[in-house]
């Protein structure tokens, strides 16, 4: 434990941070499982579904970027992997 009181402000805020950022994350993971199961379960018949499902994962990617959770760029490479999973 450290003595000097910025030192412990810093720690406790990085507590606070990973609390948030971790509902984020996974919130994206959540919502990249259910877009992947519908890619997969589709069969090429009902394309909608996959792309609301699309929809929302792009939703919370970009909210994570806007909180400062993920990078842009980061944001970005997931974006375009997903976008062309639904491509083939």
């Amino acid at each position: 434990m450290s003595k000097i009181s910025s030192n412990t402000k810093s720690n406790r805020l990085t507590l606070k941070n990973c609390v948030c950022n971790r509902k984020y994350k996974l919130a994206i993971k959540k919502a990249t499982k259910n877009y992947l199961l519908s890619v997969k379960n589709d069969n090429k018949g009902d394309l909608h579904i996959c792309l609301i499902n699309l929809s929302l994962v792009y939703q919370k990617i970009d909210k994570a970027v806007k909180r400062r959770v993920l990078h842009k760029n980061t944001a970005a490479r997931k974006k375009s992997r997903l976008a062309k999973i639904i491509k083939q």
